[in-house]
């Protein structure tokens, strides 16, 4: 069982936390607003992206992933939401340490970024229908998936916002703060196209 747990982490990491819409936008948001500020986004991303780990568990993720119209959509409502968040990130006032706070997304559009993420069903689809911690037992097995893929949900979450909020001690140079948030910006840009080059049918 410990095996088994430790190869699906390994599998989990690097899939699911890899850089796309969600992790960026935490990175973005943390260089352009500090850390503090981003937790309440950041809750967002981590409870979207656990229900998007409940409906890959009951199966609801299948039906998303079997219709290219619905996925077209989730796709387009994640790309929108990002370029606006990158405008935002890019336009973030600078010459301070983190910029003020009203601005600052909240926890509903990280939920909606996270469940309107296709990226994220394909990746938790992917190491979830591929490996099994008790495999003599589909309900303990379901529930030791849904705990340790929740706890990978958690870590990347942080440990993007906080990469991101340790860039934000520069932003008190103007050049800089301003280098650096459309560096984020454009990364998220970049990241609305992998949204549509994913399989109809991550």
């Amino acid at each position: 069982m410990t095996d088994n747990l430790i190869f699906m982490w390994l599998a989990a990491f690097p899939l699911m936390g890899s850089p796309g819409p969600a992790t960026l936008s935490l990175a973005g948001l943390g260089s352009a607003f500090g850390f503090r500020t981003g937790l309440r986004y950041m809750l967002g991303i981590i409870l979207g992206t656990i229900v998007v780990l409940l409906m890959v568990a009951t199966g609801v993720t299948t039906l998303v992933l079997a219709q290219p119209t619905l996925l077209f959509i989730l796709s387009s409502i994640a790309g929108l939401y990002i370029l606006y968040l990158a405008v935002k990130i890019a336009t973030a006032p600078v010459g301070k340490v983190t910029a003020p706070t009203e601005s600052a997304p909240n926890f509903l559009p990280g939920f909606s970024l996270a469940v309107a993420n296709p990226k994220a069903f394909a990746a938790i689809g992917a190491v979830y229908s591929s490996h099994s911690i008790v495999v003599d037992n589909v309900i303990v097995d379901m529930v030791c998936k849904l705990l340790a893929l929740t706890v990978v949900i958690l870590i990347f979450s942080v440990v993007w916002l906080a990469f991101g909020a340790a860039f934000s001690k520069y932003l008190r140079n103007p050049v800089i703060g301003r280098m650096t948030n459309i560096v984020f910006a454009v990364m998220l840009v970049l990241s609305v196209g992998s949204l549509w080059l994913l399989p109809k049918g991550n």
